[in-house]
């Protein structure tokens, strides 16, 4: 492709890319991924269909860049038991986006591979950081892999189960499973 040609059509506007994520991220919390439209997102977003489209395949890509910048901004936390409990305190809201989010990823196994890249590793490799810090003795893996599957348990069978004392009884099995 020439450089002529690879620069055709209007160029994309950061400022409407953000205004598409806000408005993704706030119907997701409205309505949750099954309600959630291409449509419904550039209505909101002030945007035309064609605008989403430029940046992104479908709603789903929207919804896991919107959900990636959110709980980026939400679970920020520099140390374990800050990270757990906000992961924990912070999934209830997010429980229909999420759950939306893994159900269509089994489905599409393109996604899959871009959700769990985008997504679940990064959550992941921040949480295996963390333990190799401040529990040096405690496999990583093994760490992640008890936080992340009871998280996912959770959100798609006991939301009601996601709390602060969930966290902070996870934090200490943590903690209990130092050699």
């Amino acid at each position: 492709m020439d450089e002529v040609s690879a620069k055709r059509g209007r160029p994309r506007d950061e400022r409407a890319r953000k205004a598409i994520l806000r408005a993704a991220r706030d119907l997701l919390l409205e309505d949750g991924y099954a309600a959630l439209t291409v449509e419904g997102i550039a209505r909101r977003a002030g945007v035309g269909r064609q605008t989403v489209y430029r940046w992104w395949q479908g709603k789903a890509d929207v919804a896991l860049e919107a959900m990636n910048a959110q709980a980026e901004l939400e679970i920020a936390a520099t140390d374990l038991a800050a990270f757990v409990r906000e992961t924990f305190i912070v999934a209830p809201r997010y429980v229909p986006a999420l759950s939306g989010l893994m159900a269509h990823a089994q489905l599409d196994p393109a996604f899959a591979a871009r959700f769990r890249a985008e997504f679940l590793d990064r959550r992941r490799a921040a949480l295996i950081a963390l333990v190799r810090a401040e529990l040096p003795a405690l496999d990583p893996e093994y760490a992640a892999d008890l936080v992340f599957g009871t998280l996912w348990y959770l959100v798609l069978t006991r939301p009601d189960r996601l709390d602060a004392e969930f966290a902070d009884r996870m934090y200490e099995t943590l903690h209990a499973q130092r050699p």
